[in-house]
């Protein structure tokens, strides 16, 4: 899944799932150049040659935009720390602009909306008179397992944190 704890369920940090990893963005570009480039073999020593090329290289630079478009919208990274006292979440946007929640570890809760979120199975955490979002960009099956463990994090948080 595209998160993990450390620390012993302390610290949570969360990234958008990569389907395509840096190589196979490469041999994307790579396969689309050769297999653009075949047909025009044809038209070597004419005149189509030269007006089709740059249509053909348009759309490789076409191609190449909008897959670093989708990289770079994909640099979004959020890592959450529950402590004694208190919870942060943390968001470093795409463009490095940075998001932070802070809340009473006691008082913060996860919460899972089924319905009503801006995706199925919305998670959100509440605590200090707001409400936050968290792992929007995981798939439904990965938010609903996060739900689970994030509220047995905080939980488990409580217990430690109740008077003996």
């Amino acid at each position: 899944m595209p998160y993990e704890w450390s620390n012993s369920h302390r610290r949570l940090t969360l990234w958008p799932h990569r389907s395509l990893p840096l190589r196979g963005f490469a041999v994307v570009i790579g396969l689309f150049f050769v297999l653009a480039m075949v047909p025009m073999f044809a038209l070597i020593g004419t005149v189509f040659l030269w007006t089709l090329l740059p249509f053909g290289l348009a759309a490789l630079a076409a191609l190449w935009l909008g897959l670093r478009l989708n990289y770079r919208a994909g640099d979004i990274i959020e890592t959450l720390e529950i402590g004694p006292e208190r919870v942060v979440l943390l968001r470093r946007n795409p463009d490095r602009s940075e998001l932070s929640w802070t809340c009473n570890s006691y008082w913060a809760r996860a919460e899972l909306h089924l319905r009503g979120g801006p995706v199925p199975n919305y998670v959100t955490l509440t605590g200090n008179g707001r409400q936050v979002e968290i792992g929007a960009f995981l798939s439904e099956g990965e938010r609903r397992a996060l739900y689970g463990e994030l509220a047995s994090a905080l939980a488990e948080q409580k217990g430690r944190g109740a008077p003996g």
